[in-house]
């Protein structure tokens, strides 16, 4: 996509920028701990901070490509996204 057409073009452009960036931080948090599990690295108990800060990242970025309220629950989240 060409993003110098509209102003939703720049701002569609710089969502999906801002989710790979939020995205390639996950992979990232993920790598520094090469040999932990899946589910080592996602056990709620003991998740890394880094990975967690990188997610809570990406959620925000994610819901504001949506234009979902950064205080909607999760479940509401995916009402809206089952709606669309």
């Amino acid at each position: 996509m060409n993003c110098n057409n509209t102003v939703y073009a720049v701002l569609h452009c710089f969502c999906i920028d801002r989710i790979e960036q939020t995205a390639q931080a996950i992979l990232d948090a993920r790598a520094i701990y090469p040999d932990c599990s899946l589910a080592d690295l996602y056990d709620e108990l003991t998740m890394h901070v880094e990975l967690r800060k990188a997610h809570q990242t990406n959620d925000k970025a994610v819901m504001q490509a949506y234009g979902f309220s950064f205080k909607m629950t999760e479940s509401e989240c995916v009402a809206e996204l089952v709606a669309i």
